[in-house]
């Protein structure tokens, strides 16, 4: 028997003798017949974005992200997030100003 390595799951597959041209295909995974992958929801987006503030993110999550969350709906998010920060930086140093007297 011969091995040959499957070129999508990388799995070995043996040929009997007198096969080794046989196409090699996983019945259960064509890429061809897969749903599309769903959208992210906003709250998804933004937690992404929120995590990556920090930057902490689990690899399984960011895997699971960069599937569904298109890179429009991070930047969308991201600077609407930014301003958001700065927005309250802002609002915590007018408080503090006015509360030194200064």
């Amino acid at each position: 028997m011969q091995a040959q390595r499957h070129p999508d799951s990388g799995l070995c597959l043996a040929l009997p003798p007198g096969n080794a041209d046989a196409t090699m295909t996983a019945p259960d995974h064509d890429p061809r017949n897969a749903a599309p992958p769903r959208q992210a929801k906003l709250s998804e987006v933004f937690g992404a974005v929120f995590w990556s503030f920090f930057g902490v993110r689990k690899g399984r999550h960011m895997h699971k992200d960069a599937v569904t969350i298109r890179p429009h709906q991070v930047v969308i998010v991201g600077v609407v997030a930014g301003a958001i920060f700065v927005a309250v930086l802002l609002v915590i140093v007018r408080y503090i100003v006015r509360s030194a007297g200064l």
